[in-house]
Protein backbone atom coordinates (compact mmCIF):
# COMPACT_ATOMS: atom_id res chain seq x y z
CA UNK A 1 0.00 0.00 0.00
CA UNK A 2 1.18 3.22 -1.36
CA UNK A 3 1.67 6.08 1.80
CA UNK A 4 -1.39 8.53 2.78
CA UNK A 5 0.18 11.44 0.67
CA UNK A 6 0.47 9.51 -2.59
CA UNK A 7 -2.67 9.38 -5.19
CA UNK A 8 -2.92 7.26 -8.34
CA UNK A 9 -4.75 9.46 -11.36
CA UNK A 10 -6.46 7.48 -13.42
CA UNK A 11 -6.83 8.85 -16.83
CA UNK A 12 -9.33 8.19 -19.41
CA UNK A 13 -9.83 4.97 -19.30
CA UNK A 14 -13.42 5.09 -21.83
CA UNK A 15 -14.72 3.20 -24.25
CA UNK A 16 -13.93 5.88 -26.86
CA UNK A 17 -10.19 5.52 -26.01
CA UNK A 18 -10.57 1.36 -26.09
CA UNK A 19 -10.66 -0.61 -29.54
CA UNK A 20 -13.94 -0.20 -31.62
CA UNK A 21 -14.27 3.56 -29.84
CA UNK A 22 -14.54 6.56 -31.38
CA UNK A 23 -10.67 7.64 -31.19
CA UNK A 24 -9.08 4.32 -30.32
CA UNK A 25 -6.29 3.79 -28.57
CA UNK A 26 -3.87 0.64 -30.23
CA UNK A 27 -4.62 -1.85 -26.97
CA UNK A 28 -6.60 0.46 -25.02
CA UNK A 29 -8.19 -2.21 -23.29
CA UNK A 30 -5.04 -4.22 -22.09
CA UNK A 31 -4.44 -1.99 -19.56
CA UNK A 32 -7.96 -1.84 -17.76
CA UNK A 33 -6.41 -5.33 -15.33
CA UNK A 34 -3.33 -3.81 -14.59
CA UNK A 35 -5.19 -0.21 -13.60
CA UNK A 36 -7.52 -2.03 -11.32
CA UNK A 37 -4.37 -4.04 -9.50
CA UNK A 38 -2.71 -0.63 -9.30
CA UNK A 39 -5.19 1.03 -7.82
CA UNK A 40 -6.08 -1.25 -5.14
CA UNK A 41 -2.37 -0.72 -3.91
CA UNK A 42 -3.66 2.99 -3.62
CA UNK A 43 -5.59 4.16 -0.38
CA UNK A 44 -6.56 7.19 -2.69
CA UNK A 45 -7.67 7.05 -6.38
CA UNK A 46 -8.76 9.61 -8.64
CA UNK A 47 -10.34 9.54 -11.76
CA UNK A 48 -10.43 11.76 -14.85
CA UNK A 49 -13.03 11.39 -17.83
CA UNK A 50 -13.12 13.45 -20.73
CA UNK A 51 -16.61 15.22 -21.38
CA UNK A 52 -17.26 17.21 -24.45
CA UNK A 53 -20.12 18.79 -25.65
CA UNK A 54 -21.08 17.73 -29.22
CA UNK A 55 -19.55 19.53 -31.96
CA UNK A 56 -16.39 20.40 -29.48
CA UNK A 57 -14.05 22.93 -31.74
CA UNK A 58 -11.31 19.91 -31.04
CA UNK A 59 -13.45 17.72 -33.36
CA UNK A 60 -12.24 17.75 -37.31
CA UNK A 61 -16.31 17.45 -38.05
CA UNK A 62 -16.56 20.57 -36.53
CA UNK A 63 -14.15 22.35 -39.26
CA UNK A 64 -15.01 21.89 -42.67
CA UNK A 65 -12.46 20.56 -45.21
CA UNK A 66 -10.44 18.92 -42.34
CA UNK A 67 -9.86 15.75 -41.28
CA UNK A 68 -8.95 13.33 -38.05
CA UNK A 69 -5.28 14.51 -36.77
CA UNK A 70 -4.70 17.86 -39.03
CA UNK A 71 -3.67 20.39 -36.81
CA UNK A 72 -4.76 23.85 -37.35
CA UNK A 73 -4.49 27.18 -35.18
CA UNK A 74 -6.12 28.00 -32.32
CA UNK A 75 -6.60 31.24 -30.20
CA UNK A 76 -4.69 29.12 -27.55
CA UNK A 77 -1.97 27.76 -29.75
CA UNK A 78 -1.91 24.39 -32.36
CA UNK A 79 -4.75 22.08 -31.56
CA UNK A 80 -4.82 18.32 -32.92
CA UNK A 81 -8.30 17.62 -34.95
CA UNK A 82 -9.78 14.39 -33.45
CA UNK A 83 -12.50 11.95 -34.60
CA UNK A 84 -15.71 12.89 -32.51
CA UNK A 85 -15.24 11.39 -29.57
CA UNK A 86 -16.34 11.07 -25.69
CA UNK A 87 -19.80 12.95 -26.05
CA UNK A 88 -21.49 13.81 -22.70
CA UNK A 89 -24.24 11.02 -21.57
CA UNK A 90 -22.85 8.76 -24.53
CA UNK A 91 -21.73 4.92 -24.25
CA UNK A 92 -18.33 5.72 -25.81
CA UNK A 93 -18.02 8.42 -22.43
CA UNK A 94 -18.61 5.92 -20.26
CA UNK A 95 -15.89 4.18 -18.46
CA UNK A 96 -15.00 1.34 -19.51
CA UNK A 97 -16.79 -1.70 -18.21
CA UNK A 98 -14.21 -3.97 -16.75
CA UNK A 99 -13.19 -0.32 -14.68
CA UNK A 100 -12.81 -1.86 -11.12
CA UNK A 101 -11.98 1.09 -8.55
CA UNK A 102 -14.89 1.50 -6.27
CA UNK A 103 -12.61 3.25 -3.38
CA UNK A 104 -12.15 5.83 -6.38
CA UNK A 105 -12.49 9.49 -4.36
CA UNK A 106 -13.49 11.54 -7.22
CA UNK A 107 -14.66 11.59 -10.72
CA UNK A 108 -13.07 14.66 -12.99
CA UNK A 109 -14.18 15.54 -15.71
CA UNK A 110 -12.12 17.92 -18.62
CA UNK A 111 -12.93 19.05 -22.02
CA UNK A 112 -16.47 20.13 -21.35
CA UNK A 113 -15.80 24.01 -22.79
CA UNK A 114 -16.62 23.68 -26.03
CA UNK A 115 -14.23 26.39 -27.42
CA UNK A 116 -10.82 24.87 -26.05
CA UNK A 117 -9.78 21.06 -25.37
CA UNK A 118 -8.68 19.56 -22.39
CA UNK A 119 -5.60 17.16 -22.47
CA UNK A 120 -4.26 17.59 -18.67
CA UNK A 121 -6.45 16.99 -15.32
CA UNK A 122 -4.58 20.21 -14.18
CA UNK A 123 -5.14 22.94 -17.33
CA UNK A 124 -7.08 23.43 -20.23
CA UNK A 125 -4.94 23.69 -23.78
CA UNK A 126 -4.76 27.47 -23.03
CA UNK A 127 -2.28 26.51 -20.09
CA UNK A 128 -4.25 28.77 -17.91
CA UNK A 129 -7.18 27.55 -17.36
CA UNK A 130 -7.39 25.34 -13.98
CA UNK A 131 -9.71 22.74 -13.39
CA UNK A 132 -9.51 22.61 -9.76
CA UNK A 133 -7.48 19.47 -9.41
CA UNK A 134 -4.11 21.39 -8.00
CA UNK A 135 -6.10 23.10 -5.30
CA UNK A 136 -8.34 19.84 -4.06
CA UNK A 137 -4.88 17.31 -4.02
CA UNK A 138 -3.14 20.30 -1.75
CA UNK A 139 -6.18 20.54 0.46
CA UNK A 140 -5.78 16.91 1.08
CA UNK A 141 -2.50 16.99 1.71
CA UNK A 142 -0.93 14.65 -1.23
CA UNK A 143 2.26 15.53 -2.48
CA UNK A 144 3.16 12.41 -5.02
CA UNK A 145 0.89 11.84 -8.41
CA UNK A 146 1.09 8.62 -9.60
CA UNK A 147 -0.22 9.04 -13.87
CA UNK A 148 -1.87 5.80 -15.55
CA UNK A 149 -3.89 5.50 -17.93
CA UNK A 150 -5.13 6.69 -21.86
CA UNK A 151 -3.23 8.34 -24.00
CA UNK A 152 0.39 7.87 -22.55
CA UNK A 153 1.84 10.69 -25.35
CA UNK A 154 -1.45 12.95 -24.67
CA UNK A 155 -3.63 12.85 -21.17
CA UNK A 156 -1.21 11.23 -19.88
CA UNK A 157 1.78 13.25 -20.82
CA UNK A 158 0.18 16.76 -20.36
CA UNK A 159 -1.49 15.17 -16.99
CA UNK A 160 2.01 14.43 -15.45
CA UNK A 161 3.79 17.68 -16.92
CA UNK A 162 1.41 20.45 -15.01
CA UNK A 163 1.54 17.70 -11.79
CA UNK A 164 5.30 18.35 -11.80
CA UNK A 165 5.31 21.88 -12.74
CA UNK A 166 2.79 22.53 -9.95
CA UNK A 167 5.59 21.26 -7.49
CA UNK A 168 3.91 17.30 -6.98
CA UNK A 169 6.45 14.80 -7.13
CA UNK A 170 5.52 13.07 -10.28
CA UNK A 171 5.47 8.81 -11.52
CA UNK A 172 3.99 7.58 -14.31
CA UNK A 173 3.94 3.72 -14.71
CA UNK A 174 4.31 2.88 -18.62
CA UNK A 175 2.89 -0.84 -18.54
CA UNK A 176 -0.39 0.78 -17.44
CA UNK A 177 -0.30 3.49 -20.39
CA UNK A 178 -1.02 2.92 -23.94
CA UNK A 179 0.03 5.55 -26.79
CA UNK A 180 -1.61 6.87 -29.85
CA UNK A 181 2.09 7.86 -31.33
CA UNK A 182 1.45 10.36 -33.62
CA UNK A 183 4.67 11.65 -35.49
CA UNK A 184 7.08 10.11 -32.86
CA UNK A 185 4.86 11.86 -29.88
CA UNK A 186 5.09 8.31 -27.68
CA UNK A 187 9.36 9.22 -27.76
CA UNK A 188 8.92 12.51 -27.19
CA UNK A 189 7.11 11.77 -24.04
CA UNK A 190 9.58 10.16 -22.57
CA UNK A 191 12.37 12.72 -23.34
CA UNK A 192 9.97 15.04 -21.61
CA UNK A 193 9.66 12.79 -18.86
CA UNK A 194 13.23 12.90 -18.21
CA UNK A 195 14.23 16.37 -19.24
CA UNK A 196 11.40 17.43 -16.06
CA UNK A 197 12.39 14.83 -13.44
CA UNK A 198 8.90 12.76 -13.78
CA UNK A 199 10.06 9.16 -12.96
CA UNK A 200 9.09 6.87 -15.59
CA UNK A 201 8.32 3.07 -13.73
Amino acid sequence: MRKETDILLVIDVQNDFCPGGGLAVPGGDEVVHLVNRLAHGFAHVALTQDWHPAGHSSFASSHQGKEPFEQIAMPYGAQTLWPDHCIQNTAGAAFHGGLDIPHAELVLRKGFRREVDSYSAFFENDHKTPTGLAGYLRERGFAKVTCIGLAFDFCVRYSAEDARALGFETEVIEQACRAIDLAGSAAATRKSFSERGIVLA
